[in-house]
C-alpha cells in the first residue's frame, strides 16, 4: 500500500494493518470523519480478503460500520459548524453540492457516497449536517452504499486475487454506474412494493 502519506499517517496505517478487522474498522473511521487515507482502506480490505477469505464479511462489515460511524461524527461536526464553516470547506463546490443534496435528498446521498475517488464525498457529508438533512435518511444511505462498497471489494478481492487491485483502478467508472444503478433499481422497486402494501392497509 504505497501510497504518498506523510510519516504520521503512515505509522497510523501501518498500526492498523497489524490489527485485522479493528484496524480496517479505524481507518474507514478516519478517513470519513476527521483525516484523509486516500484508498487505504479499500486497498487494505483487499489484502486482508485475500489473505482469509473465508473472513471477508467480516471485514466488509467492519470497513462498512467504520466509515458510517465516521461520516456520523462529521455530519454533527459539521452541523455545530454552521454555514459559514461549510463554505469556506467546500469552496466554488459549495453551491453545487448545497442543491444536489437539498434537491435529492435520500438519494442524493446515496449516489454520491457511491462515487469512487476523487469524488469529494466529504463535502455532501458537510452539506447534510449544515442543511439538516434527517439523519435516518442520511444514515441509511450511507449505510446502503458502504455496505454495497465493500462487500462488492471484497469479493472482487476473493474473485480475482491480486489483479482485484488493478482491475478496480482501471474500471472504476463502469463499476460505479453499475453498482449506483443496481442500487437505485432496489430502492425503487422496494418502493414500489411498500406502497402496494400501504394500499391495503388504508382501505380498511
Amino acid at each position: 500500500m504505497g501510497m504518498s502519506l506523510s510519516g504520521w499517517k503512515q505509522k497510523i496505517v501501518a498500526f492498523a494493518s497489524g490489527l485485522g478487522a479493528p484496524g480496517l474498522f479505524l481507518i474507514s473511521f478516519l478517513d470519513s470523519s476527521v483525516l484523509t487515507f486516500p484508498i487505504i482502506n479499500d486497498l487494505l480490505l483487499i489484502e486482508l480478503s485475500m489473505q482469509r477469505p473465508a473472513r471477508m464479511p467480516w471485514y466488509a462489515f467492519m470497513a462498512a460500520l467504520g466509515s458510517v460511524l465516521g461520516c456520523v461524527l462529521l455530519y454533527f461536526i459539521a452541523r455545530k459548524g454552521g454555514e459559514a464553516f461549510f463554505h469556506r470547506k467546500a469552496g466554488k463546490h459549495a453551491h453545487a453540492i448545497r442543491h444536489w443534496v437539498e434537491q435529492n435528498g435520500f438519494v442524493g446521498m446515496l449516489v454520491a457516497a457511491l462515487l469512487p475517488p476523487p469524488t469529494p464525498f466529504k463535502f455532501f457529508v458537510l452539506a447534510a449536517g449544515v442543511f439538516e438533512v434527517p439523519l435516518f435518511s442520511y444514515t441509511s444511505a450511507i449505510t446502503i452504499a458502504r455496505l454495497f462498497r465493500y462487500f462488492g471489494i471484497g469479493y472482487l478481492a476473493i474473485r480475482y486475487g491480486a489483479d482485484a487491485k488493478p482491475y478496480l483502478m482501471s474500471h472504476k467508472l463502469p463499476v460505479t454506474v453499475f453498482v449506483i444503478s443496481l442500487v437505485i433499481v432496489s430502492y425503487v422497486l422496494s418502493r414500489v412494493v411498500l406502497k402496494r402494501r400501504r394500499r391495503p392497509e388504508n382501505a380498511d
